[in-house]
């Protein structure tokens, strides 16, 4: 057994490609020895700003060799049948395959083929060159006069197995021993025997390999450096990674820039700082705002104690929020309403109209929600008119991703109602899975409204021109749309009718198109906005399954409450969800599941197979047994108390009520035989069977559920 050690070395690699390259280098030269026949250890990667390393253990000396006896075509198929045969095979024509007499099936060929041992160097040579030439890089070049394309110009590959180069080239350039160390304090080349050896010497060339060593270096030198003078660092976790991706040997300087600059929206500065100049911003501990000083991460240790660079950060930064306040203070030149009109000019989508024809129906769509969720309706469609003004901003236009909160900032620099400015912040949330959502408590009510009605409409929308999430693709993320949408509803537990809602909202769209931008066949013609209602819920059902399983639901139990129909509370279906997989883990529910699915089974097969449906309310006078007579009256008492308990939502009572089924149920199935002789007794007993499906029902679709 030997290791193996690899290394591509190039120009620099863009930082957010190099984890995914590296991973991708793991995988497609881990999974072509494997199928190659070559056994392999643990295999780890890494990757740098102008390298992706990759060390496998434990690789063995060669590939066994392997007979394999592959069976092809009948005599006579198709000619495509067999070609595609011969090719598998690597067979030049049917003279090379095997004839197989079989009397009961048919002749057919076969191929036996032959697989030699082979050196370990030579499966590796073959895999990593395959590997280079087909790397999926997200965007690749050519350089020079040759073919080869990589991310940026590939300089050197070094292979060694058990210390000694695997032979091979790629593009004009061959495999070695050799590696460089960082670009300015160490140049040369560097001999290596291995991947202790690599490592070592890279640590001594002032390249930190192990990209997690990098971010924590960073880490507590911003740390450090902003205690030393008593700074708080504001995190950014992504600015991290992103530097640590940018530098192989961080050294973190700290700069300052002008206080009049302080003036602008503090996310403004930090926004600037970090698109630009990849620097992190400070704050002051004692009242938590923005400080005039910054940290840059250098890519080396200057002899000068890093002064020409913090002097060059500093006129570079300088530069950049002398934009940013030039855009802050046009923009509050400027008012909101008036701006808003501005969105008349600006395409949401060609087929669903203006930004203006959108902010119109999240006006709408927003006054009708406000009453489900305590908001004022007035507020809910002020702030839904101008929540999006901001995109016409100067600030927006440099910084897409400060859209909203700069909608709040010169909202409150207008003195307007601070629940309408919070509103214009929080109606994009939650923007990702780690976000938080407007809630009530915090008398974020109106922001609920226009954060439901924006991404309420941005679905309706993309439904009724067909333009749904794919299985390979979602390039209008509806999915983390409604996701925002189930989040909000669920965490503020409110009672929203979503599909009256949608229903509503689909027939406007279909009946009138809001925009001339709209073509004739841009929206879907013959299909209800019912349908299309229905269609919807099931995605936001869908949704609501993906957000419970990561609380632990059981994705059966969201099935059978949705199986009902018409379920689209969406925090009352997570209270029946909660309540059912409580009662599930007693025994009364597991046995009572167990009843109810065979008395549904008993049910079902029977109706099938009379071609009749015995749905209805069974004859008291005809239940003879005492143990049916005491299942019926335990049916009727039941279904009363279930469905006072469930009108009240108190779903844990319901399950309650229903318990006490379980000994009714059990008695009379080991007592009582439905299938009776006399047909009025046996239709009777069907149509109690029946009842019993009826009356758990109320609940949940118990068919739907596993077990």
């Amino acid at each position: 057994m030997a290791e193996l050690l690899l290394e591509l070395f190039s120009e620099e690699i863009p930082a957010r490609m190099q984890a995914r390259a590296a991973e991708d280098l793991r995988r497609l030269v881990s999974d072509g020895l494997k199928a190659a026949g070559l056994a392999i250890g643990i295999a780890r990667c890494f990757a740098t700003p102008r390298r992706l390393t990759l060390v496998i253990a434990d690789v063995a000396e060669g590939s066994a060799a392997v007979r394999d006896e592959r069976k092809g075509p009948r005599v006579g198929a198709p000619d495509a049948a067999i070609q595609g045969f011969l090719k598998g095979a690597g067979l030049k024509s049917l003279d090379d395959a095997t004839l197989v007499k079989d009397a009961k099936k048919g002749d057919f060929y076969t191929a036996v083929i032959d697989k030699p041992a082979r050196p370990a160097p030579v499966i590796i040579a073959q895999v990593v060159t395959e590997t280079i030439e087909k790397f999926p890089w997200p965007k690749s070049m050519r350089w020079g006069a040759g073919t080869l394309t990589w991310v940026r110009p590939l300089q050197s590959i070094l292979c060694i197995l058990g210390g000694t180069v695997v032979p091979f080239a790629v593009g004009g350039i061959a495999s070695s021993n050799t590696t460089e160390g960082h670009r300015f304090l160490s140049p040369g080349r560097l001999a290596v025997r291995d991947f202790a050896d690599y490592r070592a010497k890279l640590d001594s060339a002032h390249v930190i390999l192990d990209a997690a060593d990098r971010v924590r270096m960073i880490g507590e030198q911003a740390e450090k450096m902003a205690r030393a003078n008593n700074l708080e660092l504001v995190a950014d976790d992504g600015l991290l990674t992103e530097n640590a991706g940018l530098n192989e040997w961080p050294t973190v300087l700290i700069g300052t820039f002008d206080e009049a600059f302080l003036d602008v929206p503090p996310e403004c500065l930090t926004t600037s700082m970090r698109s630009h100049q990849k620097c992190f911003s400070l704050s002051d501990p004692a009242t938590g705002t923005l400080a005039n000083r910054f940290l840059a991460v250098a890519n080396l240790t200057a002899t000068d104690g890093g002064r020409a660079i913090i002097h060059g950060n500093q006129k570079v930064i300088a530069a950049r929020l002398s934009d940013a306040k030039f855009f802050w203070e046009q923009d509050l030149k400027r008012k909101l309403e008036p701006m808003h009109f501005e969105l008349k000019g600006i395409t949401f989508h060609e087929k669903l109209g203006s930004q203006w024809d959108r902010m119109e129906r999240i006006t709408e769509l927003a006054r009708q929600i406000a009453g489900s969720v305590d908001a004022e309706p007035d507020l809910a469609g002020r702030a839904a008119q101008l929540c999006k003004a901001d995109l016409v901003s100067g600030m927006v236009g440099e910084f897409p991703e400060l859209q909203g909160l700069m909608g709040r900032y010169l909202a409150e620099a207008e003195h307007m109602e601070p629940r309408i400015a919070r509103a214009m912040e929080l109606h994009y949330k939650p923007k990702g899975a780690g976000d938080t959502v407007p809630l009530a408590a915090d008398g974020d009510a109106v922001a609920i409204a226009v954060a439901i009605a924006d991404k309420l409409d941005t679905l309706v929308g993309f439904w009724a021109i067909d333009e749904k999430p794919t299985g390979s693709g979602d390039p209008y993320q509806l999915r983390r749309a409604a996701l925002g949408v189930v989040r909000i509803l669920i965490e503020n537990d409110l009672r929203v009718p979503l599909l009256a809602l949608m229903k509503s909202h689909f027939s406007d769209r279909l009946s009138k198109p809001s925009t001339q931008l709209t073509p004739p066949d841009a929206l879907l013609h013959g299909v209800d906005a019912h349908t299309l209602g229905l269609d919807l819920l099931s995605f936001f059902a869908d949704r609501l399954k993906v957000y419970l399983r990561d609380q632990g639901a059981r994705h059966d139990l969201i099935d059978a409450i949705f199986a009902l129909g018409g379920q689209d509370d969406l925090a009352l279906v997570v209270k029946r969800v909660q309540a059912l997989g409580e009662f599930l883990k007693t025994d009364n529910g597991a046995n009572l599941l167990a009843g109810v699915k065979r008395s549904a089974s008993i049910l079902a097969l029977e109706e099938k197979k009379d071609k009749a449906s015995y749905t209805g309310t069974s004859d008291a006078a005809l239940l003879t047994a005492p143990e049916e007579k005491q299942l019926g009256l335990a049916v009727a008492k039941v279904r009363g108390d279930t469905r006072a308990a469930i009108q009240v939502e108190n779903f844990a009572g319901a399950m309650r009520a229903l318990a006490e089924l379980r000994g009714p149920i059990d008695a009379f199935f080991e007592k009582v035989t439905v299938n009776d002789k006399d047909l009025n007794i046996r239709i009777n007993r069907l149509k109690l069977l029946s009842e019993i499906r009826a009356t758990t029902e109320q609940v949940a679709d118990f068919s739907k559920i596993a077990g």
